[in-house]
């Protein structure tokens, strides 16, 4: 009976010391110790524990010893040895200490002491971030999704941006594209901060009553946008300008492809829709066909009559499409997919070329060369590379960007392209030397899509930082620049008159001034 009762204890103390643990633990929280007396809960277990173990070590039998006087059989020899009775006094005064510890803690002076506060403060204006929407590496493991950056910002970083908004994409990425900003919390005026204390009322004919405190009133709210029934219902990622320069083509998050009317400032027909995020919309240079591209991984020719489909490309195991490019003859084209894969594509035998899986992240920017021989690619960690795509084999490979690269062009000459980024700059290259020509300095947030006009003359850059831009190609010097304050432009294009073309996360097409001024709506997005 003794030697259960013994267990009993001594299983009791051991209780008590792991529960004084878990207090210990569950109250810490990721605190500073000193906030909650950690030490107290921690020095209490740890004598508790240490009692249970001894009390067991004390219950214990003692060391066997021959003993020639000690019977081998009868009553007294099934009498077990009564193990350690010193360990075990030992034992119990650990405990009585460790409830002293506590006891002393619940009543001493620094009890009274006021917890610390946690305060809400305003955010800080976030620091420029050197690089896009995450890579993009948007993460720490290679993104099965694209952009997100993205997808994305990213465009990234590691995944798919929000339906609505490729922006997101680069953030981890290496996630396209929208850098989304918490708006800062403005400061209460003195009078909603403090609300005049009541005072005692005063007889007197000389001291004039003061005037009662006001509020400044709220701010006009921003003006309605227009919208209409046949517009985009979500973000616009992509526009493009048919050669006679009579229609646009746009892609949305919406899966919409849509054709518009330039000069009949209307819609001609919804072209189609991909199962997922439509991405790329391109004309044919037949000028009878469309090559579109989504997220669902199929690029679609269709027939610009009446959007019929032709034919369909499946990437397969390669993933979604990125981006996409046509050779200037409308012979090949060349698909960056969010494996990292780069597809090159027959359009006339309606089969694949080469599939080069030469980029580690989601493949983020594609170009084509004048004479359709090479293509220039860039994904969202940054990385640069150049292809012989009729022989299907890599030329060169560099790390262009502190983050993902966007907007890829060449040049007429063949010999020169231009890349923008998340890490918020435009280069200019020199692909024969591969070396940086030229950087074009002014956005704050990642340069999602560049255009170039067809003079050569102009470059048109937009981005996350809900800015459109023109600049000098043979300075770098910025011609003009245009924020029509509605947040993330995603989408631009040079219109045949020269004027610029935008589309981002209002669902509008917007035509802006070659020189610079205010922009109209040229297309409306659909209500929300």
């Amino acid at each position: 009976m003794q030697r259960s009762t013994d267990r009993l204890l001594a299983l009791a103390m051991l209780v008590i010391g792991i529960a004084c643990f878990a207090k210990l633990y569950l109250a810490l929280g990721g605190k500073p110790p000193a906030t909650l007396r950690a030490e107290v809960f921690g020095a209490a277990g740890l004598l508790s524990v240490l009692a249970g173990l001894v009390f067991l070590a004390g219950l214990l039998p003692a060391p066997a010893r021959h003993d020639p006087a000690a019977p081998l059989f009868g009553r007294d020899a099934g009498i077990a040895p009564a193990g350690h009775p010193r360990l075990r006094r030992i034992a119990l005064t650990l405990p009585l200490l460790a409830l002293l510890i506590i006891v002393a803690d619940q009543f001493a002076p620094w009890r009274t002491e006021e917890p610390a506060k946690e305060v809400a403060s305003a955010p800080a204006e976030p620091a420029p971030r050197p690089a896009e929407p995450t890579p993009e590496p948007e993460a720490s493991a290679k993104p099965a999704t694209p952009e997100a950056t993205t997808k994305p910002a990213t465009p990234q970083a590691s995944a798919k941006p929000a339906t609505h908004a490729p922006a997101q994409e680069e953030a981890a990425k290496p996630a396209p594209p929208a850098e989304p900003v918490a708006a800062p919390v403005q400061p209460a005026s003195p009078a909603e901060q403090a609300p005049p204390q009541p005072t005692q009322p005063q007889q007197t004919a000389l001291a004039p009553a003061s005037p009662p405190q006001t509020v400044a009133p709220p701010p006009p709210a921003p003006a309605a946008q227009p919208t209409a029934p046949e517009g985009h219902r979500d973000a616009i990622v992509w526009l493009s300008v048919s050669a006679d320069g009579h229609e646009i083509m746009s892609a949305s998050t919406d899966r919409m492809i849509k054709l518009w009317d330039i000069d009949g400032k209307r819609l001609i027909r919804d072209l189609g829709e991909h199962k997922d995020m439509a991405r790329s919309a391109l004309f044919m240079p037949d000028g009878k066909t469309a090559l579109t591209a989504g997220d669902d991984g199929e690029i679609v020719l269709r027939q610009l009559s009446d959007g019929a489909v032709l034919h369909v490309f499946s990437s397969g195991a390669n993933g979604g499409v990125r981006q996409l490019k046509i050779s200037p003859d409308g012979k090949r084209a060349v698909s960056g997919h969010d494996s990292g894969a780069v597809v090159v594509w027959d359009l006339e035998k309606g089969s694949v070329l080469h599939v080069l899986p030469g980029h580690d992240w989601s493949v983020s920017s594609v170009a084509i060369s004048p004479d359709g021989a090479r293509a220039l690619t860039g994904s969202i960690d940054g990385e640069l590379k150049l292809w012989d795509i009729v022989a299907g084999k890599q030329l060169r490979s560099w790390h262009g960007h502190e983050r993902g690269a966007y907007g890829a062009l060449f040049l007429a000459d063949g010999h020169h392209a231009v890349t923008g980024s998340g890490d918020y700059t435009i280069k200019l290259w020199d692909l024969d030397g591969f070396r940086e020509v030229r950087r074009f300095d002014g956005h704050s947030g990642t340069v999602y899509a560049l255009a170039l006009s067809s003079d050569g003359k102009r470059l048109g850059s937009v981005s996350l930082d809900g800015t459109a831009r023109i600049w000098n190609m043979d300075t770098g010097a910025e011609i003009a620049e245009f924020d029509p304050g509605t947040g993330p432009i995603y989408s631009v294009a040079f219109a045949a008159d020269g004027t610029l073309l935008t589309g981002g996360i209002d669902r509008t097409i917007r035509d802006w001034p070659a020189a610079g001024g205010d922009g109209k709506v040229l297309f409306a997005g659909a209500p929300e």
